[in-house]
């Protein structure tokens, strides 16, 4: 703490720390509606921040949960033991299949992608070999020079781990913010296509926590994101017809009042509608789990400030 801190001045601590609730839609009905409203909230207040790609989607998602909850019945849990017992093998056979096609993933996670750091923006991309080690990262000028030394090795550990991604354009990073003596290092990983991002980004999210991709989490990360990536990507099916004849869109209970500044309702519905045609499939349970799922992804999910 010693840097430049004199006495009674005030300071103001950054920390982050990791809740992932283990929900069972079939029995944490209260719970799991309590989570989206909390945030619901934090979304339209603007406490957390997200991109506007990404606000369509919530848009769309609390517009689907809104109607399905209106016509589905509500949610019943049973306790019968049988049900219990199912549970609980199906949960230890998925743990079980994670494990061990983790460990072959481990295997295959050398991949080419490209890096910059911040400092160099004024020059593009080089393309380097990359794999994971345990909880860092290391790059190689070639596929074959992998065997030796590394250029660098970066230990994610502690780091901060964001997307920028826009599916139709085929943009697909990964911002890394790294701590270091003289600050946060920020470094962004670029990949190809869809399926590398969700493979690199799952792995990063589990190694800034200090988890290998030897971690059962890994191939449910991984697929959390595809789905993600799944529901932005633009869908201009037959049901689109409908639900643009769909009329009165409350946009001000969707999205946060940022975009009503920006946009004009007008302008927000074709978009939200837009978005809704990726979700609207999704059952009441599915939708609100997909709701915290993205909220949890978000960069400042679980950042809290305090002064002391």
């Amino acid at each position: 703490m010693q840097q430049n801190i004199q006495e009674n001045d005030r300071l103001w601590l950054r920390f982050k720390y990791y809740t992932f609730y283990e929900i069972d839609p079939k029995y944490d009905v209260v719970r799991l509606t309590q989570l989206y409203e909390q945030a619901r909230w934090a979304i339209l207040l603007e406490d957390i921040d997200c991109t506007e790609e990404e606000m369509m989607l919530f848009g769309a998602l609390q517009y689907h949960i809104s109607k399905v909850s209106q016509s589905e019945p509500q949610m019943l849990s049973t306790n019968a033991a049988m049900d219990d017992l199912e549970s609980a093998l199906l949960s230890l056979e998925v743990k079980m299949e994670g494990e061990s096609s983790s460990a072959t993933e481990l295997l295959r996670s050398c991949v080419n992608v490209r890096f910059r750091p911040k400092r160099l923006t004024l020059k593009g991309y080089k393309q380097y070999w990359f794999k994971f080690q345990d909880t860092s990262i290391a790059y190689f000028k070639s596929k074959e020079e992998s065997i030796g030394e590394p250029i660098q090795q970066i230990n994610l550990k502690g780091c901060e781990v964001a997307p920028d991604v826009n599916v139709a354009a085929q943009k697909f990073l990964i911002r890394l913010l790294i701590p270091a003596p003289e600050g946060m290092n920020e470094v962004f990983l670029r990949c190809e296509n869809e399926r590398q991002y969700a493979q690199w980004m799952a792995g990063c999210r589990l190694a800034s926590k200090g988890k290998s991709l030897a971690d059962s989490s890994f191939q449910s990360e991984i697929q959390s994101i595809r789905s993600f990536l799944a529901m932005q990507r633009n869908n201009s099916g037959s049901s689109s017809n409908a639900a643009s004849r769909d009329e009165s869109i409350n946009t001000h209970s969707l999205v946060s009042p940022r975009y009503h500044k920006k946009y004009k309702t007008k302008q927000l519905t074709p978009r939200i509608l837009d978005a809704y045609q990726n979700v609207a499939q999704l059952s009441l349970s599915d939708a609100l789990m997909r709701f915290l799922q993205i909220w949890q992804a978000l960069p400042d999910f679980g950042l809290s400030y305090v002064v002391v």
